[in-house]
């Protein structure tokens, strides 16, 4: 069995219509090159054993390169998928593909019945005051939430926050929560995807934010704080010089992951890349717009004149254009990898714990 003289990776850069496809591709030099020892280096560059076995090499290699293909095929869907999210899912389909990419569809088919069986439970008359207090100032002005109006997402909202109190008990419910469940309502028009769907964002997406403690969202505020320390220094200089805790200027942003604070449109398409690529994308929007506002920052003379800025840069054409403004998230910060958050999160929770013990 033949083995060429030289093998090479080679990136096939395909049309649009095309699937990308890496494959492994067989140079023969030449008809010389057959009657010469195969080459004892392998395509990354290291060098084989003198006793390397070269028929069954390629033998295996025969196969493998048909798992290679497939599994790149596979692979270029997944990346056209994140860049369709990223351009926005369209309304009609977005609970059916938030569900699918944040497990809740797992979840949902996996305990039939359980939703019901949470309402169904003995209440916590504690957690019922608390729900029903915050359910008249829930979105005042969207008439699906007005009582004259028919149906009333009044009922489903307090059904949904009710079932999740009880499902997680460490979390209960707190403000905050009230938005995250209305806006799951009103796109997915169904209690038991939303308690769902508020399971993956509280459990999976963004553990420890809702808890007593909020432990995560004063992490994530501090993280936030030590991003804009190394990517917008003169913003991070301005809150240093002025005292400024970054809690008092963006925990809203975190806590209702936007809602009421950009317009609903931006805030759906925010939420879209929350769904599918995790918590990064709530950095990505809050150094955006630090990183675009950074002159009007810098003009603060004072604790109040920062706080008076960070409500100016949430208004205006940059948010209100939500295509541009999402192109611009994923432009403007530059680098953000998972592997910088966890180790900033670890550190910021290590000394969050440590300040307040």
């Amino acid at each position: 069995m033949f083995f060429p003289t030289r093998a090479s990776w080679k990136l096939c850069i395909p049309r649009k219509d095309q699937p990308l496809v890496l494959f492994f591709h067989l140079v023969n030099m030449s008809e010389r090159s057959r009657k010469l020892t195969p080459t004892r280096l392998d395509p990354y560059g290291f060098e084989r054993s003198v006793d390397f076995d070269y028929a069954s090499y390629e033998e295996l290699m025969s196969e493998y390169l048909v798992v290679l293909t497939r599994r790149s095929i596979k692979w270029s869907k997944l990346l056209r998928v994140k860049r369709y999210v990223r351009k926005g899912i369209p309304n009609e389909h977005r609970a059916l593909v938030w569900m699918a990419a944040s497990g809740a569809q797992d979840q949902l088919e996996k305990n039939p019945g359980y939703y019901q069986s949470m309402l169904e439970a003995q209440h916590d008359p504690k957690l019922v005051e608390t729900i029903r207090t915050d359910l008249h100032r829930t979105f005042p002005d969207n008439v699906h939430f007005r009582k004259t109006s028919n149906p009333c997402l009044q009922k489903a909202l307090y059904n949904v926050l009710l079932a999740y109190g009880h499902h997680n008990p460490a979390v209960g419910y707190c403000q905050g929560m009230n938005f995250i469940a209305g806006y799951l309502l009103i796109i997915t028009k169904d209690e038991e995807k939303s308690f769902w769907l508020m399971d993956a964002l509280l459990g999976k997406i963004l553990p420890d934010y809702y808890t007593p403690a909020m432990l995560g969202l004063k992490a994530d505020q501090e993280v936030l704080g030590e991003l804009v320390k190394v990517k917008t220094p003169r913003v991070w200089q301005v809150m240093s010089d002025h005292n400024v805790m970054w809690t008092l200027v963006v925990s809203r942003w975190f806590i209702c992951l936007y809602i009421d604070i950009l317009p609903v449109e931006t805030v759906l398409r925010i939420w879209d890349c929350l769904f599918y690529e995790g918590s990064k994308i709530l950095f990505r929007v809050a150094l955006t717009l630090i990183h675009h506002n950074q002159a009007l920052i810098e003009k603060a003379q004072s604790l109040p004149d920062v706080c008076q800025a960070f409500k100016e840069i949430v208004r205006g054409p940059l948010v209100d254009e939500c295509h541009t403004f999402m192109q611009k998230i994923f432009s403007e910060p530059g680098s953000l990898s998972m592997t910088t958050l966890t180790k900033l999160r670890t550190t910021c929770r290590a000394r969050i714990v440590a300040e307040e013990s």
